[in-house]
């Protein structure tokens, strides 16, 4: 450890992301990465752009992204300033950690939940109160029930990859009105049910979603939020104070037109959720324990809950998934929802291991 190095860094732990071979010779199940391209509309506007205004810096406020935002939710009424853009929804949700969960009360989130939470309260140290999951793995939200600063969980949740229903998000809401309820909605296009809808009812609540996901464009880096003006101006200041200019000019309008590809952006999750359906069958085939996801990922324990072995067994021909080797979580792998045809070689390479 450095003598140069601030007081607070010894004592951070940070975020552990998917392996990411350089080598490419892997079928890549573990980051829950899209296995489609991005938006052809997406492609053409950047190699439609004028490259010679890379030299300008991009708009601060990333209006355009927030324009296509506010026209794929028409049906809301979104304002600008109920809309806030970032460098993906990672950097949103620190924004958020920042400037909307610090209080006296402590966080609550689910033990079983995005691995980030933990880390950013640790950064912006912030009390928290870990929340169990039951023993099912959902959302027990009678458990939230008691003095918090804020409330944060995916849905659907990761790496379980179970949704709460909408009418449970509003109870907590209702339940919660003088505290933030932050609903990470990254994977929520692959057959869950999106808060937005609740936005203009609710004050205390904020959606976070991401492009890296159904929209195929996480080498871009962008996410955005929603929730009423009050909150949206707390992440401005947070951004202002941190990074004027978080999204470049390629990001923004690949990203806007990327969301405004609703044709496209139907046919990539509904491709998926097929595939996760079959894949679904067929783990359960060889005796797999399979969460029911609405996620572009599933969990599966293996028929003797040897998750760990079976992780390097596929890595060792070819195939990576995520392995996470903690309480609760052991016996479980998480594995993305590739190409049929990856599926079909991860489901003929698990034949051979535990069939």
């Amino acid at each position: 450890m450095s003598q140069f190095w601030s007081a607070h860094v010894h004592d951070l732990d940070p975020y552990v992301p998917g392996e990411q071979p350089k080598d490419q010779r892997y079928i890549k199940l573990n980051t829950n990465e899209c296995p489609y391209p991005p938006s052809p509309k997406a492609i053409q506007a950047i190699q439609s752009a004028n490259l010679e205004h890379l030299r300008l810096y991009p708009d601060p406020n990333g209006d355009i992204v927030k324009e296509a935002v506010i026209e794929y939710f028409k049906e809301y009424n979104l304002e600008r300033n109920e809309v806030f853009v970032g460098n993906g929804s990672d950097e949103v949700l620190a924004h958020v950690f920042c400037g909307l969960l610090k209080h006296d009360l402590p966080l609550l989130y689910p033990d079983i939940s995005y691995s980030f939470y933990p880390v950013y309260a640790n950064l912006y140290q912030i009390e928290t109160d870990v929340i169990p999951l039951r023993d099912d793995f959902t959302i027990n939200i009678d458990d939230y029930q008691r003095p918090n600063g804020g409330i944060i969980f995916p849905n659907p949740n990761a790496p379980t990859g179970i949704a709460l229903p909408l009418a449970a998000i509003e109870t907590l809401l209702q339940r919660n009105p003088h505290s933030v309820v932050v609903v990470d909605e990254a994977y929520v296009d692959f057959g869950a049910e999106s808060a937005v809808s609740l936005v203009k009812q609710y004050a205390n609540l904020l959606i976070v979603q991401t492009l890296s996901k159904s929209r195929a464009l996480a080498g871009l880096r962008l996410g955005f939020a929603i929730g009423q003006a009050d909150l949206i101006e707390a992440l401005e200041r947070v951004k202002n104070s941190f990074n004027s200019y978080p999204l470049d000019r390629l990001a923004l309008i690949a990203g806007a037109a990327a969301i405004l590809d609703r044709d496209y952006l139907h046919y990539v999750s509904r491709a998926i959720e097929q595939t996760r359906s079959t894949t679904v069958q067929g783990l359960e085939r060889l005796g797999f324990k399979v969460l029911p996801s609405r996620a572009n990922f599933i969990f599966a324990r293996p028929p003797q809950g040897q998750a760990q072995s079976l992780y390097s067994q596929l890595k060792e021909r070819g195939i990576l998934v995520r392995y996470f080797n903690k309480p609760r979580l052991n016996e479980y792998l998480r594995i993305t929802i590739g190409t049929d045809e990856e599926m079909t070689e991860l489901l003929t390479q698990l034949r051979r291991l535990v069939g």
